[in-house]
């Protein structure tokens, strides 16, 4: 055990990740090693912004994997509300099934950006789009692999990192230790409470394996995704080798405002809050992205 959660390191599910680079995303297929049940995380859906068009070519390599190794798709679940890749959530559940899962404070994403994007009273903000809010300490299991989800808040309100046997999923939580970890000011985000939801991870035992969701290649480096509490603990650049809090807020404040948006912030937040879904097609049939002008 380790704090209130069930870890247990004697169960090594196989790991397969897929890379985006348009949007240096790493989603992942987790399989349970005792059965062909599996969790998909971090899903990508393909868009050309400046041509208003959504495809699936990223979706589809996941689709091939899980047929072509007979795999069951159990769970779909998202780490937070991304705001710089659009779900295929929907997509890999239509082709695949699977429950679409994510952390209970999405409520307060949608509260927020609801307003944000003026979506009026038809545009639900109860989590209702999805299959199951995670609470923190929440189990579930991958065929026979019993998992459970970790609330990470502090880069969004309703960040989760999900623990399935010696695997960990940190989402934007953490990056590699020559990354360091996600930025904290977008709407709902805190840079003290991420360093609190970081020290929750790195309380893992040092030999969990941890997953990215983003990897920049730092200097130039090959893109990397995988690493270990241990590593994170000793040499992650913003909060390893016992980094103050109040060191780390500093610094994370003082990047942060450095920092351009995302470029695919506006249309992300809208499907993803959505579990994945485009707006609602208005009476011609026709699909829109908002653009709120000075709105974030």
């Amino acid at each position: 055990m380790t704090a209130t959660y069930p870890v247990d390191m004697s169960v090594t599910p196989e790991v397969k990740a897929f890379f985006d680079p348009a949007t240096w995303t790493i989603s992942y297929v987790v399989k349970d090693p005792a059965s062909n049940a599996c969790a998909v995380v971090d899903s990508v859906m393909d868009i050309d912004y400046a041509a208003g068009r959504i495809s699936y070519e990223s979706a589809d390599e996941i689709i091939k994997y899980v047929q072509d190794n007979d795999l069951k798709v159990e769970w779909l679940l998202e780490t937070h509300v991304h705001a710089d890749h659009l779900s295929a959530a929907p997509y890999l559940q239509d082709n695949l099934g699977g429950k679409i899962g994510i952390g209970e404070n999405i409520t307060i994403v949608q509260d927020v950006f609801g307003k944000v994007f003026n979506e009026g009273t038809e545009f639900q903000r109860d989590g209702s789009q999805f299959d199951r809010l995670f609470k923190d300490g929440d189990t579930y299991k991958v065929g026979e692999m019993d998992c459970f989800a970790m609330h990470t808040p502090g880069h969004t309100p309703a960040c989760m990192t999900h623990t399935m046997g010696n695997a960990t999923f940190t989402g934007d939580t953490l990056f590699m230790p020559d990354g360091g970890s996600a930025r904290a000011d977008f709407p709902g985000g805190d840079a003290a409470t991420l360093y609190d939801s970081i020290q929750k991870v790195l309380a893992l035992p040092d030999d969990m394996r941890l997953f990215m969701c983003h990897d920049y290649g730092p200097n130039g480096r090959d893109i990397a995704w995988e690493t270990t509490v241990g590593e994170e603990r000793l040499h992650n650049i913003h909060v390893g080798g016992n980094r103050t809090k109040a060191d780390f807020v500093k610094f994370r404040e003082e990047r942060d405002a450095q920092l351009d948006m995302p470029r695919l912030i506006i249309p992300s937040l809208q499907v993803n809050m959505r579990a994945g879904e485009l707006p609602p097609a208005d009476q011609d049939g026709k699909t829109f992205l908002k653009v709120p002008v000075n709105g974030l």
